[in-house]
């Protein structure tokens, strides 16, 4: 009987064997023992079954780092860094179809269509360590801004998965590096900064404007 998971496992073995997705439904169904009725089931068209890898791929990330007991402890900074190590770590072992999936499509800052539904995931796990960094005051909250961190985010998501597909170097150490500096970065710009306290000091001075008057100045 058909499943999620092996439908899943046998298009994996397929695309990285011929190095081209099936021809068809109705041939992949058959070679795989099972009627077209039954992909159809699970999935509308080889593209839906690529799209779940990934999005599973980051459920699984998400949950097993939620399951650490010292979650709770951490701060947005250091939950989005547990999210990119852990993600890419998982990636290893699937790279040869990672590589396979990202390269029949331009991968830049925009989004490509395979990674759809993952990136809405992605977005709700965003918003979810983003929000709490915001309550607890270690992200600095801007009018108009704040709601765009979890796409500046997804944007350095993007970046690191482009520079790992092209790492070489051994165990991909430089794509820790990447992560490190990237999300760090990222973060950096959350928090408050010299910008801030000179935006804050010209809206005290606009609001003050008749203080100079009232000194004599």
């Amino acid at each position: 009987m058909a499943t999620t998971e092996s439908i899943q496992s046998a298009y994996i073995d397929y695309v990285l064997t011929e190095g081209h997705e099936p021809k068809s439904v109705y041939l992949f169904a058959k070679q795989n023992e099972m009627t077209e009725e039954e992909f159809y089931r699970f999935f509308g068209s080889f593209e839906a079954v690529e799209q779940n890898i990934w999005t599973e791929l980051a459920r699984r990330t998400i949950t097993e780092a939620k399951g650490q007991e010292i979650w709770a402890q951490y701060s947005a900074r250091e939950r989005a860094l547990s999210f990119f190590y852990s993600f890419f770590e998982l990636l290893k072992g699937n790279r040869s179809f990672a590589v396979y999936s990202l390269k029949k499509q331009p991968l830049t800052l925009s989004n490509p269509r395979v990674l759809e539904p993952m990136k809405h995931l992605f977005e709700s796990f965003a918003d979810d360590i983003l929000r709490d960094g915001l309550e607890t005051g270690e992200l600095t909250d801007r009018k108009f801004f704040s709601n765009k961190y979890k796409d500046a985010l997804w944007m350095q998501f993007g970046f690191v998965l482009k520079f790992w597909i092209n790492d070489n170097s051994a165990g991909f150490e430089k794509t820790d590096e990447a992560i490190e500096k990237g999300v760090n970065v990222t973060f950096d710009l959350f928090q408050r900064s010299p910008i801030d306290n000179l935006l804050d000091y010209g809206k005290f001075l606009a609001k003050n404007g008749g203080l100079k008057e009232r000194m004599g100045f």
